[in-house]
């Protein structure tokens, strides 16, 4: 008989005869009755008064009538928390029930009963269960485990049941080894104690692999995810992993198609670039990704948008296989619009003809906003691709010429970006654009169609005839209109001045005087005062040459790339953003990125690396991750650094102040608008001091005005009254913090030509580094910015301490035909405040030059709490753009001359922290006597305070303090005859925990 009959609508004083049911001798009934609990329950009606009654059903040897009470209690316990403990002792029962199902269903309620009263009752039934002969009931309770650690965390972790979930990892039954893992990732994605205590060795890596190839799908998918987060000891070992990995590639579940590319994905990071097993791999990573583009059109989506990243970090994978990325008729639009965003990814000199046809194709279609992503395909195109620029801008005209209004629009917006891209090569078809002036009414397409007549107005004839009726409806326009409008008016002055004074005075009166837009407003007066001071000055700032655009404009930041991959097949993924922007509650304590290459020979460093499968960062690593507050993104959006903060430079610390770096004043510079603009061209005019034409901002500091390029610095003289500023005020530049010793490239770059890997740039070998015995730890340089990135334009960088000062020891090479000049260099707001000690001393970068760079950093800016923590964003300027990049720095850098605490602060500080902020770890393979070891780490500002020997074991008790007086205790074990160092660390802010770990273990290891 049907079930539906429990479902029928309840009478009156139902309850009465459910309860009596429930009481009776008789087994039918009862289970009739819970039967009708559990369909009032379902449809929302509460039966929880019944919650006594229902528990006395519970030892009973009827299996189904077990699992309807046992639904009941789960359901219920947390109302009824004071009866729910008489459950108690069934559950240890149910867990010694010779029935194995009975077992496990005993162990997964326990797991969902959120009750904080029972909770440590039910440790010990658990304890068993996982030790069962049964592999069902050991994998049921490795879940289980996992449900107990989100209620109650330090209760797992004190009782022991991490251990004996690491054990289930050499568990003979796959599906058992599958729980466990599942169960330990779920941990310690929260918990940083956990995440160090359930790493992978080698050996539980092979136990997964070898369980891996009899695991369910869903099995298969934990491991591969698991080993995501291990990092091999060398590239023979990542070899071996991926080989292991590959035949996953054909699951017909293309959850672990992905988490096995994923996996792929991380370890060819680690092997050789142009190695056998990376070309062998790029092979067979294609076929099955292009397979997953025949599901259904979810999957299909889920897949593109991997695909997306997968092809920005390696093209080649699937250079050969644009053709299936091609639009099907019947394709839903979000599929449409992924594909076609992977095609022009794709797209290159081989295959463009191709692609342009197929473009060519999706502008006659009939959704308009899938027309109008494949007319700015097209553009891409042209701008990616110069040989089929040309093919592609008559495309555009045709488009045009079929006079539809929204392809008019958008063939006229990307037109604009050819002209940028191309400058005096395709002027020829204004005219066609002209003929369409009347159509445009779209703000975008109007302000392009502006910026084309103001740049080429010399070219155009009536150019003024035809800006006029948007000087008539100036006041009718978008802002974006009115200051493209305001611009080109301007250019057309100057290049036309006769007979264009009278429109010029006319849309200069309307910007400043009717306008409320205060950009407008401020355009429009700067562009008046320079036109009625010095025409020349304002030809040469109007008219300046204009740096080219690049079509990459959309990729995302490399260090939040690197991170994506790691997390391909999971929300993240689809989103394009880490998990911490936009999981709330909990926030993982991991976060997992691509680990660098090994830092290039010289050999390497000189080459252009210029091609579109180069990737690598500076900023990835695999260190513990903080806890991060509310920001959004966790990488951050580059184009969202907070340029106006006044983190510019910092003044020289004056008097004393706690800290290796004393305190720093800091002047608020306004930086024009967000971009680098104010920043000095080339270093600081005339040495130390600041030029008397200068203005003061809010902050105190001195702004120096930027001279266009090629125009002298005495024309700058005056500028402040130009700008509607008060009187003058001569102020001196503060000093910043410089070494006792001159290094080369800090007063002044010098030029590092030949041998350059070979020479010691930044006097990190001299000694005159670090504490007492001068071995402080410099990592070695790594790619910050790739040519590829920085326009010609290559940053390798490190970062050191010497003399108590923090220093970001920088190599610029040129790899442009042209020079560079203007540098300007400035950090986004970071965890401890770090701003740059001075600018940049560059006056020109010539072309194959390279330049080494001492930059000094200090404390005292803006703060704001990164991920890692030690992350720095960076924004460096030339003549040609605006450069944005991260580097990470590491924590021995961070640590101060003055960390070493008194004995009994000491002991009173350890005292006050409460345990929970005590994080314990071990560090392997340490061939150091305490004596090695406290010297070592006394080098790096990890001070002494005291040491005894006991039973054998040399304990040293240190103490290191950051920059932002951040303490940190540390009590260190060193065994003798013995290469395990146990440590232990306190401190307030548990966040530098990992990073401190992960530096410390490292200076061992040097």
């Amino acid at each position: 008989m049907s079930d539906s009959k429990y479902f029928n609508t309840t009478k009156k004083g139902e309850l009465a005869e459910l309860k009596a049911d429930l009481q009776s001798d008789k087994k039918d009934r009862k289970k009739e009755a819970v039967k009708k609990i559990i369909a009032n329950m379902t449809v929302g009606k509460d039966v929880s008064s019944l919650f006594a009654e229902v528990i006395n059903c519970m030892q009973t040897d009827n299996l189904e009538l077990k699992k309807l009470v046992y639904l009941y209690l789960m359901n219920y316990a947390k109302s009824q928390p004071d009866l729910a403990i008489l459950a108690v002792n069934t559950f240890a029962k149910d867990c010694d029930d010779p029935n194995p199902l009975i077992r496990a269903l005993a162990v997964r309620t326990m797991g969902c009963i959120r009750v904080d009263k029972i909770t440590e009752y039910l440790c010990e039934p658990l304890r068993k269960c996982l030790k069962d002969d049964d592999p069902y009931v050991r994998k049921t309770a490795a879940v289980c485990v996992a449900k107990l650690h989100d209620i109650n965390a330090q209760l797992v972790e004190d009782q022991g049941f991490l251990d004996l979930l690491k054990d289930l990892l050499s568990d003979s039954i796959p599906m058992v080894v599958a729980n466990a893992v599942a169960a330990l990732a779920e941990i310690s994605e929260t918990s940083a104690s956990a995440a160090v205590l359930t790493s992978l060795d080698t050996q539980t890596v092979n136990k997964l692999l070898t369980a891996l190839n009899e695991c369910t799908e869903w099995g298969q998918v934990f491991i591969l995810d698991s080993l995501v987060a291990y990092q091999p000891k060398d590239d023979k070992e990542a070899q071996s992993i991926c080989e292991r990995v590959t035949p996953r590639l054909s699951h017909a579940n293309a959850a672990v198609v992905l988490s096995a590319v994923k996996v792929l994905m991380k370890y060819m990071e680690m092997l050789p670039v142009d190695g056998p097993v990376v070309t062998s791999l790029t092979k067979k990573l294609a076929p099955p990704l292009v397979t997953l583009l025949s599901a259904e059109p979810e999957i299909q989506f889920v897949a593109l948008r991997n695909i997306n990243l997968i092809v920005q970090k390696r093209p080649d994978i699937l250079r050969e296989d644009i053709k299936v990325f091609f639009v099907k008729y019947n394709d839903p639009i979000y599929v449409k619009l992924e594909k076609l965003e992977i095609m022009i990814r794709l797209a290159n000199v081989n295959n463009i003809a191709s692609v342009l046809s197929e473009l060519k194709e999706y502008a006659a279609e009939v959704d308009v906003d899938f027309v109008r992503k494949a007319v700015r395909a097209i553009g891409r195109c042209a701008i990616k691709v110069e040989s089929a620029a040309e093919r592609c801008v008559s495309t555009l005209v045709e488009l045009i010429q079929t006079k539809v209004t929204y392809v008019v629009q958008e063939g006229v917006v990307v037109i604009k970006d050819i002209f940028r891209k191309y400058p005096n090569q395709y002027e020829s078809i204004i005219s066609v654009l002209c003929e369409n002036l009347d159509s445009l009414d779209e703000p975008e397409a109007r302000a392009s169609m502006i910026w084309i007549l103001g740049e080429y107005c010399d070219r155009i004839d009536g150019v003024d005839e035809q800006l006029t009726p948007f000087v008539e409806n100036f006041h009718d326009e978008n802002v974006q209109v009115q200051l493209q409008l305001l611009t080109a008016v301007v250019k057309l002055f100057l290049k036309r001045p006769a007979d264009t004074q009278q429109l010029v005075q006319k849309v200069l009166s309307l910007a400043t005087q009717d306008s409320d837009n205060p950009d407008l407003r401020d355009r429009g007066y700067i562009y008046w005062r320079l036109l009625s001071t010095d025409p020349a000055a304002a030809k040469d700032v109007v008219l300046a040459e204009k740096p080219t655009i690049s079509e990459e404009t959309d990729l995302l930041e490399p260090v939040l790339l690197n991170e994506l991959i790691c997390h391909i097949s999971t929300l993240a993924s689809v989103y394009h953003k880490p998990p911490s922007a936009f999981v709330e509650g909990k926030v993982p304590v991991r976060r997992i990125t691509l680990q660098p290459r090994a830092e290039p020979t010289a050999a390497q460093s000189t080459e252009d690396q210029g091609s579109d499968d180069e990737q690598g960062d500076a900023t990835t690593n695999t260190m513990p991750a903080p806890l991060a507050t509310g920001t959004d993104n966790l990488i951050g959006d580059l184009l969202s650094l907070d340029l106006n903060s006044g983190a510019g430079y910092a003044a020289a610390p004056v008097g004393g102040g706690g800290g290796r770096h004393g305190s720093s004043g800091l002047g608020d510079i306004d930086l024009l608008s967000g971009d680098l603009g104010s920043l000095q061209m080339g270093g600081m005019i005339g040495g130390g001091g600041m030029i008397g034409g200068g203005r003061m901002t809010m902050g105190g500091m001195m702004q120096t005005p930027v001279a266009p390029m090629g125009q002298p610095t005495d024309q700058l003289l005056g500028l402040d009254s130009l700008m509607g500023g008060g009187s003058l005020i001569s102020v001196q530049r503060p000093q910043a913090v410089t070494p006792s010793q001159p290094l080369v490239g800090f007063g002044g770059p010098s030029q590092a030509p030949g041998g350059m890997a070979n020479m010691d740039f930044f006097n990190l070998q001299s000694g005159i580094s670090g504490g007492p015995s001068g071995n402080f730890l410099v990592s070695p340089k790594t790619e910050w910015l790739s040519a590829a990135k920085g326009k010609g334009l290559s940053v390798m960088g490190t970062f050191s301490a010497r003399n108590g000062q923090m220093f970001a020891d920088m190599i610029l090479s040129n790899r442009a035909l042209q020079p560079m000049n203007g540098f300007a260099i400035q950090f986004n707001k970071n965890s401890f405040g770090l701003v740059p000690g001075s600018q940049l001393q560059i006056a020109v970068l010539l072309p194959k030059q390279s330049l080494a760079v001492s930059l000094p950093l200090v404390p005292g800016g803006p703060v704001l709490k990164m991920q890692p923590v030690s992350l720095l964003q960076i924004a460096m300027k030339n003549n040609i753009d605006v450069f944005y990049f991260s580097a990470v720095i590491p924590m021995n850098v961070l640590f101060t001359l003055d960390g070493k605490m008194d004995r009994k602060v000491f002991l009173a500080t350890w005292k006050e922290i409460p345990p929970s902020n005590e994080i314990q770890s071990t560090i392997e393979n340490v061939s150091l006597t305490s004596d090695q070891i406290q010297q070592k780490l006394e080098a790096n500002y990890v001070f002494t305070i005291a040491k005894r020997t006991v039973d054998n074991q040399d304990l040293l008790y240190m103490s290191l303090k950051f920059v932002n007086n951040i303490w940190v205790l540390c009590e260190l074990k060193s065994i003798q005859n013995s290469t395990s160092v146990g440590i232990a660390l306190k401190t307030v802010v548990v966040d530098v925990i990992p990073g401190v770990q992960e530096v410390m273990a490292a200076i061992l290891h040097s």
